[in-house]
């Protein structure tokens, strides 16, 4: 399978053949002029067929006129009436010429007309069309000039050639037998379904959508078979295609487009129904004696091998459709099915692809407009132009970014503002109220067949509570309390109902979080304490207040930061004077709301007892908590997710407890916790965060013995704590590791003896003796190691870091080295290297060659890379005669901005100042480049120049 990317080739950027007339009319004017092709052109007009007919009587010069021959080949057909005299013109030959020339060549379609003539007549050569043929080889020889007498010849020959192939084609033959206006009426019905002129329409308007036409149309023309574009619903996937289809289908030998299959297979006989209309359309002449699925599978299956096809399967909803409608037999060469789908994953489950060789299929996941083009989009449907009213500028703004990029969105809100007496300012208020019915009717069909209950439940989740989490985070929360089974956000992200961001964070479109939570407000509109979920700051302080919990309510979340603003502030300077407001809850209002799984009570002040806290909790966020200690009565063996950031904790807790169930533990921000205790309470603990505990200055040696599940530690900006467990070498899970802003971790304290000790050789001497337990004593199996603004120099830097052999990622920002540390190099699998903000960093030598980004952002004083390369396997030609081996796995963005902007230089091109030698190309050799940045770099980027770019090979 082919993934359609951003980036397509220019070659297949070809925009399809265009027609200027469907027919091209050849007739000999003083035969038929006046009567039968006079009377069979009024018969093409009123069949809207697009006629070329040339109308000049008088034929001047021996080569057909440029007019004429363009008309022939921007035609998709020609009709040619064979009549007596036809022959004798040599403009009709020249024509007749072109015409089968056209047909052999391409898709042209040729219908002759036999006027009072026999075919036999006309394959021969005799009669009249002897006759005719015998004068142009007597002119043909009595041609004095030796150059016009060959072109001659040639065209005689091209001449008798078409005739004898137009004679064997089936046609017409009018010979009085029936009356003209029957013939005529006939000739006119048989074209219009070889042209499929019941197919026509006008070609739809698209905006925005210029380059997903670019890319479906660089598929008709590559050797793929199926084309599957999916998307989100009222994305524009049908609109799409059927600009492609009504571009394109006339290229084709048959075609077909189903529209809505989803919609067409809720009714009686939808399926069948279905097949009818594609075995009609594809010209099964019968089409109307198949009475099951079965037997009109078999029939679709046979055409489609026998034909070059375009189908178009529009709206599919279950693989079984697909097996209904294209089989298992495969597709004749050069036949295209476009798919249209929600679900990204469905089209590779159908019987087709259980073929030894199954199709080559490509995916196109359509996305949503951008906003120049969103602009654009609702300005058409306000206005009926594209470019949108200056004046309404920041009201269409407003709209624009409610509906990010939704076409559908567009075109509903847009088109009220035209047909209603509305105004931009009813409608931002209208949108922020409730999401249009219009909108909602389309989206809901997602929700609404999504396989089973519990999909339906993980999405409603997912659009109150869990826009912008993490992944893993959701999963291991909503699989606690039952929700989630393991495919099933793998099921929401192929229906296009969710997405998830390179940092691997949830993404819902606006329009779908809304529609999700009208869902769920749709389940008691009156009465919010009957639904399953709240999130609306009122509703929630309204049902909490007046103790109106019921075992319906799930989840909870209640943020009265605003409220407690200054609340916050005054509790900070005396907790003792803090008294009882209107805002304070007590818990005795959640002593009913015994299936409560996911509470958030951020900067709310509780009072009471905490063992009226549900027992079943699993995500429990208490952000502002203003306890110093969590009180032992709260419930807390289920919980899977303890989020106290922001608090006033000093400790854990008085008497210690074992969470066996808590995976997640965020105490960022907690700036008067001290210690957490013993990680004996924690045997499950996969992510601990203790950013910015400013106050926190140790960490208990057991988390070596006891967290053998943790894969995240986040130490960063912990000031004072002053050394790492060392006990934390036997974490074999541990992955990422962030210690950033710890400048006084004894590990790195180390840069500060400069001042006591004398000799650069004791200085030396000092620095392993501290640094070189460091490193061995972290984690083996590190991805990711941050170590930004921890005041490291080269000196001070780990000397070695060869044991961190799953290292991926290494961050040293804001670090005051000036070259590339030497332990670094010894990082075998190395990706990505940040020196971000490192303003003393000079020279970065022999970088590894396994880097795949590296970023030198605002790093002022740099003025060398140099690029170690080996085992090649690429040649680059860099304009100056010269070709260059680079590595495989090369280098593949360098990101510098002296100022603000950030440029991103792929390497292999750039290009190498005149005057520079290349070296000798050796097959499998290492090649050392060198970039020299001509200073001052503190200059905007535009100003800056490559000076020179050497490179030798070792």
């Amino acid at each position: 399978m082919v993934v359609l990317t951003d980036i397509i080739e220019e070659s297949s950027s070809s925009s399809s053949s265009t027609y200027d007339y469907d027919v091209f009319l050849s007739f000999r004017g003083t035969d038929t002029r006046y009567n039968f092709t006079d009377h069979l052109l009024k018969a093409l007009q009123e069949a809207t067929i697009d006629t070329f007919f040339d109308d000049s009587e008088i034929q001047i010069g021996d080569f057909l006129k440029p007019e004429l021959e363009n008309a022939i080949k921007s035609s998709r057909a020609s009709i040619i009436v064979l009549s007596k005299d036809y022959a004798s013109s040599t403009w009709c030959l020249d024509e007749l010429a072109l015409i089968m020339e056209r047909r052999r060549t391409s898709k042209h379609i040729v219908f002759p007309i036999f006027y009072y003539v026999k075919p036999s007549d006309v394959r021969k050569q005799q009669n009249s069309f002897g006759d005719a043929m015998v004068k142009h080889k007597e002119r043909m020889e009595a041609e004095s000039n030796a150059e016009k007498r060959s072109q001659l010849a040639q065209k005689f020959e091209k001449w008798k050639k078409a005739l004898s192939e137009v004679a064997d084609m089936k046609g017409e033959e009018a010979d009085g037998r029936r009356r003209e206006t029957i013939l005529i009426e006939g000739i006119v019905k048989e074209l219009s379904n070889r042209l499929d002129l019941h197919k026509r329409s006008e070609i739809p308007k698209l905006i925005g959508r210029e380059f997903s036409i670019m890319t479906i149309t660089s598929f008709l023309n590559d050797d793929s078979e199926i084309l599957t574009i999916w998307g989100m619903a009222g994305i524009g996937k049908t609109y799409l295609v059927d600009y492609i289809f009504k571009s394109h289908y006339h290229e084709f030998e048959r075609s077909c487009f189903l529209e809505d299959i989803e919609r067409s297979c809720t009714t009686p006989n939808g399926l069948l129904d279905l097949q009818k209309q594609l075995l009609k359309d594809i010209g099964v002449k019968n089409w109307m004696d198949i009475n099951d699925v079965n037997t009109g599978t078999l029939k679709i299956e046979k055409l489609l091998c026998r034909k070059r096809s375009l189908l178009v399967l529009d709206g599919v909803s279950r693989f079984e459709q697909l097996d209904a409608l294209i089989g298992t037999k495969g597709l004749h060469l050069g036949s295209k099915i476009i798919i249209t789908s929600k679900n990204g994953s469905l089209t590779e489950k159908c019987r087709l692809f259980e073929r030894q060789v199954p199709p080559k299929h490509t995916k196109y996941l359509l996305k949503a407009l951008n906003h120049k083009e969103s602009l654009h989009l609702l300005s058409w449907h306000a206005f009926g132009r594209n470019e949108p009213n200056e004046y309404d500028t920041k009201e269409q703004t407003k709209v624009v970014e409610y509906c990010e990029g939704h076409p559908l969105a567009l075109k509903v809100l847009g088109s009220s503002l035209r047909s209603e007496e509305a105004t931009w300012e009813d409608i931002i208020e209208s949108i922020t109220k409730e999401i249009n019915p219009d909108i909602t009717k389309v989206l809901k069909i997602s929700f609404d067949t999504l396989p089973s209950e519990k999909d339906k439940e993980l999405f409603k989740h997912i659009a109150c509570l869990f826009v912008g989490e993490e992944r893993k985070f959701t999963e291991d929360i909503l699989k606690a309390c039952g929700i989630c089974k393991s495919s099933g956000i793998k099921i929401l992200i192929d229906r296009c109902l969710l997405t998830v961001s390179s940092s691997d964070r949830l993404m819902m479109h606006q329009l779908l979080q809304d529609m999700g939570r009208d869902i769920v407000r749709q389940e008691s509109p009156k009465k919010p304490w009957k639904r399953s979920i709240l999130w609306d700051h009122d509703e929630c302080l309204d049902v909490l207040q007046n103790r109106q919990g019921t075992t319906i309510i799930q989840g909870l979340v209640l943020d009265m930061r605003t409220s407690w603003n200054e609340t916050w502030k005054a509790s900070s300077r005396m907790r003792s004077s803090f008294t009882k407001t209107k805002c304070d809850l007590e818990t005795l209002a959640l002593s009913d709301m015994r299936k409560l799984r996911i509470l958030q009570l951020n900067y709310v002040q509780l009072s009471g007892s905490y063992k009226n806290f549900p027992h079943g909790l699993r995500w429990l966020c208490m952000h502002g908590f203003l306890l110093s200690y969590i009180p032992s009565d709260l419930p807390m063996e289920h919980i899977v997710v303890l989020d106290m950031s922001n608090s006033k904790l000093r400790r854990l807790w008085n008497k210690p407890k074992v969470l066996r169930s808590l995976k997640f533990l965020n105490l960022s921000s907690c700036y008067e916790l001290v210690n957490i205790g013993h990680f004996s309470s924690f045997p499950v603990l996969e992510k601990l965060v203790l950013t910015r505990c400013t106050n926190l200055d140790r960490l208990c040696e057991s988390i070596g013995d006891y967290c053998h599940k943790l894969e995240v530690l986040d130490l960063s900006k912990c000031i004072k704590l002053k050394e790492l467990p060392r006990s934390i070498g036997k974490l074999k899970n541990v992955t990422q590791l962030l210690i950033d802003g710890c400048s006084n971790l004894v590990e790195f304290t180390v840069i500060n003896i400069n001042s006591h000790v004398s000799s650069s050789s004791a200085i030396v001497e000092a620095i392993m003796s501290i640094m070189k337990p460091f490193v061995p004593s972290l984690p083996r199996s590190l991805v990711s190691l941050s170590l930004k603004n921890n005041n490291l120099s080269n000196e001070s830097f780990p000397m070695d870091f060869s044991s961190l052999t799953m290292l991926k990622f290494l961050y040293l920002d804001k670090n005051p080295i000036n070259s590339i540390p030497d332990g670094v190099r010894s990082l075998t699998r190395l990706e990505i290297l940040s020196f971000h903000g490192c303003g003393k960093l000079k020279t970065l030598t022999y970088v590894p060659s396994t880097l795949k980004y590296m970023n030198v952002f605002k790093c002022f004083a740099l003025e060398r890379i140099t690029f170690y390369i080996e085992k090649s396997s690429k040649v680059y030609d860099h304009g100056i005669g010269a070709s260059y081996l680079l590595p495989k796995d090369l280098l593949r963005h360098l990101v510098y901005s002296p100022e603000t902007i950030v440029l991103k230089m792929v390497i292999p091109e750039l290009t190498i100042l005149e005057g520079q030698k290349a070296p000798t190309r050796k097959q499998n050799t290492s090649v050392k480049y060198s970039i020299f940045l001509k200073g001052p770099l503190s200059n905007p980027i535009k100003k800056t120049k490559l000076e020179s770019i050497t490179s030798s090979i070792p």
